[in-house]
């Protein structure tokens, strides 16, 4: 047993005090037979806490001699031996949603259901089935690999077809251009690009393909531009954003005269723009007779999976390799894109780099066949007809609404096919063939466009609209595409799960696109939102009317108002753009322009503290016009005049008031030197006036206490609109004068308008609109009331007035000097102690009193 008195000798150090503290734990036999149970706790609680400190310490000098060693130039996140979990998770979380949190996060990961689970963890299982050996990593990837590019071609029709899988869905259309080299030119593994000199290849691509597809292909594959051939679409008969068939054949007989090979023909079943689709049976006869390949690429390609399909798609079976976008379609992350293609030689696809001896890029296909497998055939099929069904729904609530257009085509016009058989007809070998109706495609297209300038949809809709749109002036052109890009752009920001953006079509210019099989199952798209994107639509529809409609009157009010220049911005979505011209000639353009900047600023700054509902800027952040105000979307009720006049008014005080500033520092430099030599003078005759000792702190403050002094020096005041220093005994006479009087009445403004309440400017009153046929009589019958009530204002102001100079006549006589006068008693009526003139002050109609607060404002 250990003794105390050892204990006492020597000063315990940091171990030996752990030692006597385990001594008096509760379970130590000396703490059972001496120590207290209370002191016993206490000594545990000590144990501990000398432990952490221990323990703090040994990490702090660990710390330290580690940093010893540390390399200066490592990022902060990798010193050290790195971060945990918790740490690293989140990072990413403020690094994928940065400020907006919780808005952010629900907007994005709100549609990542299970089957999107599925497909992340394709990925992780990937990385995890890579590790195993080489003979089981093969059977199970072989297994993977087959079984989706089964399940792929029955879905889509393909059939004896094989897959590529991506993750860029241009690069599938690479590996087939490689493929198709490889196959036409046979040294083409050993020469190289030699073997093309002398029989150049060329590439067809539609007009209406996606911008960039062909140089990116020609950069890809080191081919010069002049390889690639852009097929023009239908000008004269067929929808706008097909492929000129006829057309193409002749560049493709030219281009085999010349000594070019044609090799590929890139055709579309659904256009990045409109959703049209190319005559694909036509196409496939066409390049089968000049053996080219046809490639087939598109949205309308995921309505395959369906029941009923259009013939015009259904030919897309038939041709040589098509690609699928399956991630957007079936609303799956993170899985790759597929083209289905078929081809006897693998050795060539392989030479293309479309199959792979790696067992690991055959697991690029494992995030798909998860996926497929959770959502079976019935999934499958219900999400792409649910797109449909929402671009139905909306395509008819569009058919509802006035001046909006849509670019489907109803009925395609019949075309004449030879055929070198004769039936009988007297006229010659030719029959008619018919062409079926054309699909009604998932991506809805409309823009806005006139009610008067809305063609009919009957048989020949989509050729009169586009002959009418090719007739137009370009001016209305632009117009037209500024408005539609703004109503583009609030749909989106209204109805954000709709999906709706913005496309410029070469024909129709900028049109509204909603694409539900890209966007529905990604945006969680539901019906009740494209019925609240029919309801945003047509509450835009007539500020649009308006707008345009406004436009030129507000154009000619500008021409016709001095001060004001009109800026023609064909480009800019509102009611239009003027300019405030100063009236001084600067000789120095800098400084003039420098000017013309710091007045258009207050207008602006000025405009924006109205009480209106109108929208006023610089103009688009990109090339706006500099100095300008730009007015935004107006409503029909309003007063165009009024507007520009107050424009003018203010920009003429602000010019005044800049001009007045500047005169005003001139002024007061003077004064200022004027003001310095007076008081040098007063000092001077206080001086001489009071004497050197009154000078004296100390003396001056006996000699003014025994004898006081009355100074004679007067005070002075400076004068701002003068310019000088004048006696301030003229102004506390004028301040007693007025210093229980009403203040002069402020001049009622001629371009400010009686308002109800609650009622903003510059707008027409709810009897008046641009459609009433009333407007003239109301208009009338308004000024009249105005003018009553202004006359009625000014007989006011003139009684009260005289009975003020009667009773300050008055007051002069009685008194001798200048004081407050007070109201005149009139005769007959007792004294009421200045109400009279507080009645005949409060007497003021309301509507007077509202236009005085109004011209004040």
């Amino acid at each position: 047993m250990r003794h105390w008195k050892s204990r006492e000798t020597c000063s315990p150090g940091r171990g030996e005090l752990s030692t006597l503290l385990s001594d008096l734990q509760p379970d130590s036999g000396l703490a059972k037979s001496m120590v207290d149970p209370t002191l016993a706790e206490m000594g545990k609680n000590l144990n501990e806490a000398m432990k952490m400190l221990e323990d703090t310490q040994r990490e702090v000098d660990e710390e330290r001699e580690k940093k010893k060693y540390a390399r200066k130039d490592i990022p902060g996140p990798l010193q050290g031996s790195g971060q945990d979990m918790a740490t690293i998770l989140q990072l990413v979380q403020n690094l994928m949603h940065g400020e907006d949190e919780e808005e952010s996060q629900s907007l994005r990961l709100q549609n990542v259901g299970e089957q999107g689970h599925m497909s992340l963890l394709g990925h992780s299982l990937a990385a995890y089935i890579s590790v195993l050996d080489k003979e089981r990593l093969r059977k199970l990837t072989t297994r993977i690999l087959s079984d989706t590019t089964l399940w792929l071609c029955r879905l889509f029709r393909y059939e004896n077809g094989s897959a590529y899988y991506h993750e860029d869905d241009r690069e599938g259309l690479l590996k087939v251009c490689k493929l198709i080299i490889h196959s036409n030119y046979e040294d083409y593994a050993t020469e190289g690009f030699n073997v093309l000199h002398n029989k150049s290849p060329v590439l067809y691509i539609s007009a209406a393909s996606r911008t960039g597809l062909g140089q990116y292909i020609c950069n890809q594959l080191g081919l010069p531009i002049s390889c690639m051939c852009s097929v023009p679409c239908n000008t004269m008969f067929g929808s706008q954003h097909q492929m000129d068939v006829a057309l193409l054949e002749r560049l493709i007989k030219d281009d085999i005269e010349s000594g070019k090979l044609p090799l590929l023909l890139v055709a579309n079943s659904g256009t990045p723009g409109a959703g049209h689709t190319d005559k694909l049976a036509r196409l496939k006869e066409l390049c089968s007779q000049y053996k080219m390949w046809l490639h087939v690429e598109g949205v309308n390609l995921a309505t395959l999976t369906l029941g009923y399909v259009s013939s015009s798609v259904l030919a897309a079976t038939k041709c040589d390799s098509m690609t699928l976008t399956l991630g957007p379609w079936l609303g799956l992350p993170a899985v790759p894109a597929v083209t289905l293609y078929r081809h006897e030689d693998p050795s060539l696809s392989l030479a293309a780099g479309l199959t792979s001896s790696q067992p690991v890029e055959k697991l690029r296909a494992l995030p798909l066949w998860l996926s497929l497998q959770y959502l079976g055939h019935d999934g499958i099929v219900d999400r792409i007809k649910y797109a449909s069904q929402l671009s139905q729904k909306l395509l008819e609530n569009l058919k509802k609404l006035n001046s909006i257009r849509t670019s489907e085509v109803i009925t395609k016009p019949k075309e004449l096919t030879f055929t070198g058989k004769s039936i009988g007809n007297i006229l010659g070998n030719i029959v008619l063939a018919i062409v079926e109706d054309e699909f009604n495609s998932p991506v809805v297209v409309f823009r806005f466009i006139q009610e008067h300038l809305k063609p009919a949809l009957d048989g020949a809709s989509h050729q009169t609209a586009a002959a009418q749109e090719s007739t137009k002036d370009s001016n209305d052109r632009e117009i037209y595409d500024a408005l539609n890009r703004w109503l583009g752009e609030q749909l989106g920001q209204l109805v954000p799960a709709s999906g709706v953006d913005v496309v410029e079509l070469e024909d129709e210019g900028v049109c509204i696109r909603f694409s539900p099989l890209m966007t529905a199952a990604v945006q969680n798209t539901k019906p009740e939102h494209v019925d609240q994107l029919a309801e945003c639509l047509k509450a835009k529809i007539p500020i649009l009317l308006s707008t345009l409609q406004l436009r030129e009157e507000f154009k000619q009010e500008v021409y016709q108002t001095a001060g004001l220049t009109c800026v023609e911005d064909l480009s800019w979505p509102g009611l239009g753009a003027l300019r405030y011209e100063i009236d001084n000639e600067e000789p120095d353009p800098e400084k003039q322009l420098l000017v013309m900047e710091n007045i258009a600023t207050g207008l602006l700054k000025k405009l924006k503290e109205l009480d209106s509902d109108l929208m006023f800027s610089t103009g688009p952040e990109f090339g706006g016009e500099k100095n300008c105000i730009y007015i935004g979307m107006v409503t029909d009720n309003l007063d165009v005049p009024e507007l520009v006049e107050t424009i003018a008014a203010t920009g003429r005080e602000i010019e005044e008031n800049s001009k007045l500033l500047e005169n005003m520092t001139e002024v007061v430099r003077k004064g200022i030197v004027e003001a310095q030599r007076q008081l040098q003078k007063a000092n001077e005759d206080k001086l001489l006036e009071e004497g050197i000792l009154r000078q004296i702190p100390v003396v001056g403050s006996m000699l003014n206490w025994l004898s006081p002094v009355q100074s004679t020096i007067k005070g002075r005041s400076f004068n701002l609109a003068g310019g000088s220093v004048e006696s301030t005994d003229n102004l506390y006479a004028l301040k007693a004068q007025t210093s229980g009087g009403t203040p002069p009445p402020t001049p009622t403004a001629s371009r400010t308008k009686h308002k109800s309440p609650g009622q903003k400017l510059f707008r027409r009153s709810s009897r008046t609109s641009v459609s009433d046929m009333g407007s003239k009589t109301s208009s009338v019958g308004h000024t009249e009331k105005v003018e009553e009530s202004q006359t009625l204002t000014e007989t006011t102001r003139l009684e009260f007035e005289n009975d003020v100079h009667k009773s300050s006549e008055s007051s002069a006589q009685l008194n001798g000097d200048l004081e407050l006068p007070g109201p005149t008693q009139p005769e007959g009526k007792p004294d009421t102690n200045g109400i009279n003139a507080q009645v005949n002050q409060t007497s003021v109609p309301a509507e007077a009193e509202d236009l005085e607060k109004e011209n004040l404002r």
